[in-house]
């Protein structure tokens, strides 16, 4: 690409020599892309626009504009920013649009600047991050089929299941605190994209969709989580 316009944001950056940074961005037109920026790197959680040439899968970044007033996240809508960032560097493959994720990012951070005026701030945050995950698993291929088990036949609300990142929902004989009923499994079945989750929804998703990333990150766990329980911790 030669002087491509690109709107995105920033989710990552490293020094890179003296004095250029090596540019992780989330963008618009081509989702994650990364490059060298000659320059300070802009602030996190705000709307930019730059100029990306290069045929490798490291770019040149120039023309670096912010598009928006400072955005500055406190507690834990800090970490859960960090955590949106790290998922997206970790998971979203180079330069493949993922368009309706990228559109979900902007939401979910201009949610994230009214959590503090929330009445119950614990769940309007794991709302929101379950929406988000929801769009990113799904944009990326790994949307989970809530209808139909690892042996291809309906949920049975009556039986339980072992949830199996590669596999699905597989039938177990003995119930245990690992395994979920098709009850809760089919809870799922009627949602619509854009609702917002039902408590039993939430507590269901808030098991998957943490094995599910945990599998697909592999070795390396999330630094944005094991922050944000330290600094959980340290609160109590």
């Amino acid at each position: 690409m030669r002087n491509q316009v690109l709107h995105g944001y920033l989710i990552h950056h490293r020094r890179y020599r003296e004095k250029s940074h090596i540019v992780h961005l989330f963008s618009e037109e081509y989702g994650r892309i990364d490059g060298i920026l000659r320059q300070n790197p802009p602030p996190q959680y705000q709307p930019l626009t730059l100029q990306a040439t290069g045929k490798g899968d490291l770019k040149n970044f120039t023309k670096l504009e912010i598009l928006n007033f400072p955005v500055f996240f406190q507690g834990d809508a800090f970490f859960a920013g960090f955590y949106l960032n790290e998922v997206l560097l970790r998971l979203c493959p180079l330069e493949e649009p993922m368009p309706e994720t990228f559109r979900h990012y902007q939401h979910t951070l201009l949610q994230l600047q009214h959590l503090h005026q929330q009445q119950a701030p614990s769940h309007y945050l794991k709302q929101i991050l379950r929406q988000f995950e929801h769009v990113l698993l799904q944009e990326l291929g790994y949307a989970i089929d809530f209808e139909i088990d690892a042996n291809q036949q309906p949920i049975n609300p009556l039986a339980h299941y072992q949830f199996q990142s590669t596999e699905g929902f597989m039938p177990v004989l003995q119930h245990t605190q690992s395994t979920l009923s098709g009850q809760l499994i089919g809870c799922m079945q009627n949602y619509q994209i854009g609702n917002e989750f039902s408590p039993d929804q939430l507590q269901l998703l808030g098991k998957l969709y943490r094995q599910m990333i945990t599998s697909l990150l592999g070795d390396r766990p999330l630094k944005s989580r094991q922050l944000w329980i330290q600094n959980t911790q340290s609160r109590s």
